[in-house]
């Protein structure tokens, strides 16, 4: 068949995020048999002209549109950014008579409901390497769809649950063909590379359960030292690991490190790390193997806050994390996730003064906790009468202490204005 994938996303925020989830499942279809062409909207000056180009040269059989993001995440501004995905969608039915499949981290958050909003035909709920191709079998064939692990249709309840492979080796990342497109429109382009999937830590917000389930599981690092040497082999240098939690296992991260020094690749990168188990030898190894940036997550610096966002570190992890790195040269953005369920004026200024004693290089600070479904903070908010049982959060719902909503704010203008390494 021909296939066309279509990245959405045009939203940049911190920096350009290429498609790297639509560019595996992009690797998965050629493997399959089918001829696909992949397009990212991130930098189309009209999406609608482009669309319209696209659709005429390639008269797609199929088309998958990946959904990454459902709003900006900001209690102020609560940007709903499926407006212009429902846009995109709308130029597609104009422009063909294709069937309309959805996908992304985004669409697994909220099946039914996106499929509902965006009025597509289906939807693919995890990880679509294999869904996505059995699906474009049943469609070319003829045949019914409905045995499709994680299939939402508009004419049938949910079919069967998402399967998630328990080997990640077998689902390849993307080729540099495949992403190169992506970036080589970026005036700085970060090659996105993810070797592990699921997370088991559970915190009290996040969504990731949704998208990846709890079960951590892991791409061989021999495989993934083999990968980013084709990428280094191809021209690039800086690479973004998009691991929920980098450093764990450690052992296993000390490999990937251990992978890369003996390919003697010239790159340098950044990536997401747990503030636990991490020691001297795995810091020492991520310098020498490229690393020169850290995404501390900490997200609080008062004992009884961490407890409350289900955090399975102390204050005296986090710090013994911060110095270990910033001891060996790699500079360290930590992020405060402020007002969530039992915040008080004093856990707050607990936070504040314990990211000052750390002398990071970066302080990212948000206001207000996104509820996702299904997660622990959303059944307090309902406790507490911020949401409804009936609310899908589809639209951007936000937990923020009633006595925090007016003093928050003031306060972290007030304190950020002497501090040149904060972002809110």
């Amino acid at each position: 068949m021909h296939v066309l994938l279509i990245s959405a996303n045009t939203e940049q925020f911190n920096m350009p995020a290429m498609p790297l989830g639509l560019a595996c499942v992009a690797e998965a279809t050629i493997s399959a048999g089918h001829d696909v062409t992949m397009l990212d909207l991130m930098f189309a000056a009209d999406v609608t002209t482009t669309l319209a180009t696209v659709i005429s040269e390639t008269r797609p059989e199929c088309i998958g549109i990946s959904v990454r993001n459902i709003d900006d995440q900001d209690i102020e501004a609560r940007t709903f950014l499926l407006a212009k995905v429902k846009e995109i969608v709308a130029v597609c039915r104009d422009l063909s008579s294709a069937p309309i499949v959805l996908g992304g981290a985004g669409y697994s958050i909220y099946p039914g409901s996106v499929l509902s909003y965006l009025d597509a035909d289906f939807g693919i709920k995890g990880e679509g390497e294999i869904a996505f191709p059995a699906l474009l079998a049943h469609l070319e064939d003829k045949t019914d769809p409905s045995g499709t692990p994680g299939l939402y249709s508009r004419n049938h309840d949910p079919h069967p649950p998402p399967e998630l492979s328990s080997d990640l080796d077998r689902l390849h990342l993307p080729e540099p063909r495949i992403l190169s497109s992506s970036a080589s429109r970026s005036q700085d382009p970060w090659i996105p590379v993810q070797t592990r999937r699921g997370c088991p830590l559970r915190c009290s917000y996040c969504s990731t359960p949704s998208i990846e389930g709890t079960l951590l599981r892991k791409r061989s690092p021999e495989g993934v030292a083999a990968w980013l040497e084709r990428w280094v082999s191809a021209g690039y240098e800086n690479f973004f690991f998009v691991d929920n939690t980098f450093n764990l296992p450690p052992d296993y991260a000390k490999s990937i490190c251990r992978n890369i020094i003996a390919r003697k690749l010239a790159m340098r990168w950044r990536c997401i790390i747990y503030p636990r188990r991490v020691d001297k030898e795995l810091a020492e190894l991520m310098f020498a193997a490229g690393c020169r940036q850290i995404s501390l997550g900490f997200e609080s610096g008062s004992e009884k806050m961490l407890k409350h966002l289900n955090k399975q570190f102390t204050l005296a992890d986090i710090r013994m994390s911060s110095t270990l790195f910033g001891d060996c040269g790699i500079e360290r953005m930590g992020f405060l996730l402020l007002g969530g369920p039992g915040e008080t004026k004093t856990s707050v200024e607990e936070s504040l003064a314990f990211a000052d004693s750390l002398n990071l290089e970066m302080l990212r600070i948000t206001v207000g906790i996104r509820i996702y479904p299904g997660t622990q903070l959303a059944a307090i908010a309902k406790k507490h009468g911020i949401i409804s049982s009936e609310d899908d959060l589809l639209q951007p719902q936000f937990y923020l202490s009633s006595d925090m909503a007016k003093w928050l704010p003031e306060r972290l203008i007030q304190w950020r204005a002497n501090r040149n390494n904060v972002i809110m």
